[in-house]
């Protein structure tokens, strides 16, 4: 099991300042690679309150890469559906070289009806221009001479420059939420996997990572890499940190809840069940998610039992990506629950050499 840091901006301008938030990342993010964790990783997410702090994780990840020289940086993901895949490959090929080989490229769906209308793109065509953005961007990566022709994009022949750093391309995981199908197919292809747990059961996740593995060992890849996205609160005290994630789960669900309102009266063939998403979210509970083991949160020990319950269910080989600094988490907190965590939790569940926040 490996650590990494996700930065997921849920706030507004009365919380936090853009510019603050984004000075406290990068402190952060310096911070974890001082000690020890994988990698960095932030999400595409646009004009809200839920993630609207981050509608280029190219930019934030630069920032990241100019001010570390090991830890990994990840889009966690970026959205092929609103950007041109020339435009998409040829950013992510740049970050790469500016990093020296250090990215990991996570392309995602994105599931917000408002973003989808500010681009114009109907929510119908995220299935398909999802499908047609990672190959394009794949193909311009390794290829020379490119021609292209799909259903959303026209183009070639061309050859890509910059040409990434790392070769044949930068490793590429997808983005899934629910699909057993979509991992499936990720397996196949030999991408790697981003989910988050918070959003599915323990059975529908434990099904979706079983046809991913099987699916990708089936096709002769080897084993591939597996992050889990969870938000953690951790403190000496133990009340003091369920205390600030009963507040920080609370601000969370309320941006979320503005963000996907307008799915109580939307459907898409491409999200089927999504029109519940509302209901489903104010439902949440966070002793219900705690016991569920889908936030951590506690002192250092109760910690450790709960990802030793995630390693069980889930396996020693995934990666955790923890979100530290949600909504309005000042910088020392934050920076605590990296140190803490570093120091008294990731050495006790990780098994491998030397490394005992990576593994290596």
């Amino acid at each position: 099991m490996q650590f990494g840091v996700g930065f997921f901006p849920v706030l507004d301008p009365a919380e936090k300042s853009a510019s603050q938030w984004y000075d406290e990342s990068l402190r952060l993010a310096v911070r974890a690679e001082e000690l020890g964790y994988e990698h960095v990783q932030v999400v595409e997410h646009y004009f809200t309150a839920y993630g609207g702090y981050s509608p280029d994780p190219v930019t934030f990840l630069t920032a990241v890469a100019a001010r570390t020289r090991r830890i990994r940086v990840t889009t966690g993901a970026v959205v092929p559906a609103f950007t041109h895949p020339v435009q998409l490959a040829g950013k992510l090929a740049m970050l790469d070289n500016l990093s020296h080989g250090r990215l990991d490229v996570g392309f995602g769906r994105a599931f917000l009806p408002e973003e989808f209308a500010a681009f114009g793109v109907p929510m119908s065509e995220s299935r398909a221009r999802f499908a047609e953005g990672v190959e394009a961007c794949r193909r311009l990566w390794t290829e020379e001479e490119v021609v292209w022709s799909g259903t959303f994009a026209r183009f070639g022949p061309l050859t890509m420059l910059p040409r990434p750093y790392q070769r044949p391309h930068p490793p590429i995981f997808v983005a899934s939420t629910t699909s057993a199908e979509s991992c499936a197919a990720a397996g196949r292809a030999g991408y790697h996997l981003q989910v988050v747990p918070t959003v599915t059961s323990r059975e529908g996740l434990q099904e979706m990572l079983a046809a991913y593995r099987h699916e990708r060992a089936a096709a002769g890849h080897g084993p591939g890499r597996i992050q889990l996205k969870y938000t953690c609160y951790l403190a000496e005290d133990a009340a003091e940190a369920l205390a600030a994630g009963r507040r920080w789960e609370q601000n969370y669900i309320e941006k979320m809840t503005a963000a996907i309102a307008s799915w109580a009266t939307t459907s898409s063939a491409d999200y089927p069940g999504y029109e519940q998403l509302v209901d489903k979210v104010r439902r949440y509970d966070f002793d219900a998610s705690l016991a569920g083991h889908k936030v951590l949160a506690g002192n250092p020990a109760q910690v450790r039992e709960q990802l030793a319950v995630v390693a069980d269910w889930f396996g020693r080989d995934v990666t955790v990506c923890l979100q530290v600094n949600p909504g309005g988490t000042t910088e020392v907190e934050a920076e605590r629950t990296l140190r803490l965590f570093a120091e008294e939790v990731a050495p006790h569940v990780v098994t491998g050499p030397a490394d005992a926040l990576t593994g290596r």
